[in-house]
């Protein structure tokens, strides 16, 4: 009995001793009897888990880009169909873009704004992206210019003030309709914004004395490109009062847009504005370097763009009397070359030897003759 006792006196000190370090871990083992010697005893009551294997990000991107691979490769397979979609709803994926004629993509803007019960008034857009690269690394400049449309759309008239120091153009400009007319005397008033014009056209006499107004006026200030300089001051105030600025995007600076018509006007007259804003646009890159306009877009404000066929709006390049000059001189300069270096080395003097006595007639240094065969010179 009284090892019994024992016992449970040992038991109920080893559940209080575990109550209290539950947390800690080592636990000291009570022993049985009480002459008998702790033995510490370390316990380990949970095990650390193994830790998952992360999932990198270059993993998932990697996932990511293989399942666009896959979507990609999967439209590609797909064949284009033959001939135009016969419904209005379609895959665009299975058929290619289509591109129209500008009669037909007029007809269809109209199309579109009667099943759209839009404003039959709204504008019509044309843009224009732009191959701005003129070789050898230099490229144009993004550039602005006024028009006149064939068929005008906007009744408002611009204003125009005319710089000019002789006392009978101002009277012209007057009479003609500026808005302002003057000279030096209109510059401080123009800095200091008490007079505002949309365009500002001036006399090639007067010019020396406008610099103060270049970095107010910037691309409003007057220049020979923009035909906002001349001494025919009636023709000038003609093309501003009613013009049309188009410019380049000077973010995109490839990309130009600009309202052409009225979705309500002929469709004749809509295809007239879009071939003078091409015509125009065209003026600003030679020819000769390929085409200027690379894609052109016509629109509406609540329409889609419909990709029309650039080509035949394009203008073509003109052969002058001067270029077939040019090019005539050119070939004979080839040939020249061609027969001297055919010509045998004969001793008769050749080209080189012949500019190398007219430089030593000069004083200059002599040319060696290039079919000298014993180092002898001319």
């Amino acid at each position: 009995m009284v090892n019994m006792a024992a016992a449970m006196k040992c038991v109920g000190r080893v559940l209080i001793h575990h109550q209290k370090h539950s947390l800690s871990k080592k636990v000291y083992q009570i022993p049985l009897y009480p002459c008998s010697v702790y033995v510490q005893v370390s316990s380990r009551h949970f095990a650390a888990a193994t830790k998952p294997a992360k999932k990198t990000k270059k993993s998932m991107k990697d996932k990511a880009s293989d399942e666009k691979k896959d979507e990609i490769e999967k439209i590609k397979s797909y064949s284009f169909m033959e001939g135009e979609p016969e419904d209005d709803v379609y895959l665009k994926h299975l058929y290619p873009r289509q591109i129209y004629e500008v009669e037909k993509a007029i007809q269809l803007l109209k199309k579109f704004q009667t099943l759209d019960f839009t404003n039959p008034k709204q504008g019509v857009y044309l843009d224009l992206t732009l191959d701005m690269s003129l070789g050898k690394k230099k490229k144009v400049e993004p550039f602005a210019s006024v028009l006149s449309f064939p068929y005008p759309f906007i009744s408002e008239i611009n204003k125009v003030a005319v710089l000019t120091e002789n006392a009978s153009e101002i009277k012209i400009a007057e009479e003609n309709g500026a808005a302002f007319a003057g000279g030096t005397n209109l510059i401080q008033k123009i800095l200091d914004d008490e007079i505002q014009s949309d365009f500002y056209v001036a006399v090639p006499e007067i010019m020396p004395e406008l610099n103060p107004l270049k970095k107010k006026l910037k691309k409003r200030f007057p220049k020979l490109t923009r035909n906002s300089i001349g001494r025919d001051i009636p023709k000038m105030l003609e093309l501003f009062k009613t013009g049309h600025e188009i410019k380049v995007d000077e973010e995109r600076e490839n990309f130009l847009e600009t309202k052409i018509a009225t979705l309500d006007m002929q469709s004749d007259q809509i295809a007239a504005n879009l071939q003078a804003v091409i015509s125009e646009v065209c003026k600003h890159r030679p020819l000769n370097l390929g085409p200027f306009v690379v894609r052109a877009f016509l629109r509406t404000s609540t329409s889609e763009g419909l990709l029309l066929k650039i080509k035949p709006l394009l203008p073509k390049e003109v052969e002058t009397e001067e270029s077939n000059k040019e090019d005539a001189e050119r070939e004979r300069g080839q040939r020249h070359r061609q027969r001297e270096k055919q010509a045998p080395c004969t001793g008769s003097p050749t080209w080189d030897s012949i500019l190398g006595l007219q430089d030593h007639a000069l004083g200059q240094r002599q040319v060696p003759n290039r079919c000298a065969t014993q180092g002898s010179q001319i």
